[in-house]
């Protein structure tokens, strides 16, 4: 038994004081709201809501922050740029960069991850030994960063529409086939921690009837199936000028949109994209700071939300790693755009960087009895959110709150991170180590 106890918490939708949680092993047995700390209780300051949930990550583009953001150039010239990290990795390496990549994420209060994972095999395209050897490298960091992990597994077929094969670079992204992909993917197993998914990288990487095998694969074992989805005005026009259909008519045809699936990025779409998406609530995951940071545009976030389709968030490419101010974009992004205020509520972008989120990536995490015991607690006296009442806590955190005011967070009734500190990982060094054997491996 382990036993917390929050100065402020958010149940049911509803900012309560003087919170007792009890948790059984990881997960919630009580909840009381107005209730004395028990004397063993650890004591959560500022505001307690569930685990942040990062529902879309490369770990490995961690390597390009602040290289790449200077300067000109588009989407296409920053690939290249990434291909060359990608290139650069190897089990230990990647393994490396990602424990320290997953541990600023539990810093910034993520408790679950989604990696969209592509980076399989050696440079050349040939298997390691262990075909799913990087994969584990991913698996592991994450346990040692002390994060759950779904694993979204990427099939990566082809280099574009008129590209019918893998070259340079991409190479190591793809398998023989779809059949190859899904027998390499059904080697990985579940274990704590860890949840299985599948990812379709995109429309002009995954040909449609592979498209179908992907979501079937996904489908027969329940499992989360994530895809980019009209991220760039090219893949849109390219898209249309061989199939004469849009990404997502593309996908709705091949049976993979649905309750399972989450659709990345979903930038530039048309009014039927939105009812096929809306339609069959897909969510959708949304990532501002790197959408901005690529000059990707905005896309259509309270369209989607009215459309039916839930919303989530992610940090990407991590430009920055802090889901806050990924929730709060969602609505000040839309600001621009439209000239208008008032998208969507505090509590729906909350609910956006951590239920919803959660639920994408295939872990039950709430504030309630039976939930997974996954805790992230900000500080409502920093020098951005000093002031917060209950009343405006949610606000404060969404609005003003940065991933600087992540005090505690709880992983499965473990701390894992304690007065804004990973307790395991001295999280700038592991950075600063990680980083420069990268760098010193792409030169």
């Amino acid at each position: 038994m382990s036993r917390f106890h929050a100065e402020l918490a958010l149940v049911d939708d509803v900012v309560q004081h003087d919170v007792s949680i009890d948790c059984h092993g990881e997960r919630i047995v009580a909840v009381m709201p107005r209730s004395a700390p028990a004397p063993e209780a650890t004591r959560l300051r500022g505001l307690v809501v569930p685990g942040l949930a990062n529902a879309h990550s490369h770990a490995f583009h961690r390597a390009l922050r602040a290289r790449t953001q200077q300067g000109a150039g588009d989407f296409w010239e920053w690939r290249e740029a990434m291909f060359a990290v990608a290139g650069a990795l190897d089990p230990e390496r990647y393994h490396r960069l990602a424990r320290a990549v997953y541990a600023e994420m539990a810093q910034a209060g993520i408790t679950a991850v989604a990696e969209f994972h592509y980076l399989h095999h050696r440079p050349d395209g040939t298997r390691y030994a262990d075909p799913n050897a990087m994969g584990e490298a991913l698996v592991a960091a994450a346990a040692e960063a002390g994060v759950r992990l779904t694993l979204l597994d990427g099939c990566y077929l082809r280099g574009g529409f008129a590209q019918p094969g893998l070259e340079g670079a991409q190479r190591r992204f793809g398998d023989a086939d779809v059949e190859a992909w899904a027998a390499r993917a059904d080697d990985l197993r579940e274990r704590p921690g860890l949840r299985r998914g599948a990812a379709i990288h995109s429309v002009r990487a995954v040909p449609p009837q592979a498209q179908e095998a992907v979501a079937a694969w996904a489908g027969e074992r329940g499992a989360p199936l994530h895809v980019h989805v009209s991220e760039q005005p090219a893949e849109n026009a390219a898209c249309h000028e061989t199939t004469g259909r849009t990404p997502t008519e593309v996908l709705a045809d091949a049976g993979v949109l649905g309750p399972r699936t989450t659709a990345v990025h979903a930038t530039h779409l048309t009014d039927h994209d939105l009812t096929l998406l809306g339609g069959t609530t897909t969510a959708v995951c949304l990532c501002p700071t790197t959408e901005r940071e690529l000059a990707d545009g905005i896309g259509p976030a309270s369209e989607l939300a009215a459309a039916g389709s839930p919303l989530c968030v992610g940090s990407d490419s991590h430009a920055v790693v802090d889901l806050l101010e990924e929730a709060r974009a969602i609505e000040l992004d839309q600001r621009l755009a439209t000239l208008a205020r008032g998208h969507h509520t505090p509590h729906a972008l909350l609910a956006a960087a951590t239920t919803q989120g959660q639920t994408r990536l295939g872990w039950d995490v709430a504030l309630q009895p039976g939930s997974l015991a996954d805790l992230t607690a900000i500080d409502l006296a920093s020098p951005r959110t000093a002031g917060a009442t209950a009343a405006t806590a949610v606000a404060h955190a969404v609005f003003a709150a940065t991933a600087s005011d992540i005090t505690d967070v709880i992983v499965g009734g473990r701390a894992i991170v304690a007065e804004g500190r990973h307790l395991t990982i001295d999280v700038p060094g592991a950075l600063a180590a990680a980083l420069a054997e990268v760098e010193e491996a792409t030169r």
